[in-house]
This record gives C-alpha cells, structure tokens and sequence, in this order.
C-alpha cells in the first residue's frame, strides 16, 4: 500500500473545515471564470490577438466588458498587453507563461464542454414541485 503525502486541492482550499469566503482564491475564480474571462482565454490560446480580433472571435462581448475583462487579466498577470508605438497605436494581446499554464489546464474543461454543450441544453429542466 502506499501513501501520499500530497496534500488534495480540497484540503488547500479549507480552512478550518470550510471553503472560506475570504479566502483569495476566489478572487482569481471570479476573474479567470467568468464568461468573458474564459472566452478571452480560449480566444488567446493559440496566438496573440488584437482588440478587433477578440472583439468579433467572442461574439456578444461589449467594448466596456471587453475591456474591463483584459485589464482584470492584465492585472492578475495572466494576459500580457503590448502597445506599438505607431499611428494608429497597434495593440496586441497575448498570454503570459502563467496565462498559457492556466490555459492548459482550463482547455480539458472547454473540450468537456463542446462535448456535451448540446446533450445538456436539450434536457428539460426539472419541474417545481407544487407541494407547499
């Protein structure tokens, strides 16, 4: 038999035997997934983008959301902004090597979902109960 002296994510996120509100991870969770923040994410993963470019590749996304969403990234260090200093300025987008590490782990995730997107929004949602 052998033991594991690796301590579970479980065990990282608790304290005190709760999933701490305070706790900072929550903060990077808000930010790396929420909507925007993850089709940004996919959007990056392959190559580095301008502004016009992530604007139509995540369709529905607001200018303001758009932006709010890359300097949220930019700040955790996740995103790297890149300006040239030409006229018009030419801005690009690219990960960082902790964007491309989380990305790699968050890819599986999106692959999960392509795959079962459709099955799940095709089921119909469970009735209320009427009991009172």
């Amino acid at each position: 038999m052998t033991v594991s002296n690796e301590v579970s994510v479980l065990d990282r996120l608790l304290t005190d035997g709760v999933l701490a509100a305070a706790c900072p991870s929550r903060t990077v969770l808000d930010h790396v997934t929420s909507k925007w923040g993850v089709l940004l994410l996919v959007a990056l993963s392959e190559r580095t983008r301008r502004w016009g470019e992530l604007r139509r590749i995540v369709e529905g996304i607001s200018e303001k959301m758009l932006a709010q969403t890359l300097r949220t990234l930019e700040a955790d260090g996740i995103v790297h902004r890149e300006v040239t200093g030409s006229v018009p300025p030419r801005v690009d987008y690219s990960l960082t090597t902790r964007g491309s590490e989380l990305v790699t782990r968050l890819l599986p995730l999106m692959e999960w979902i392509v795959d079962n997107a459709d099955d799940i929004v095709a089921r119909p949602l469970p009735q209320e109960s009427t009991d009172a």
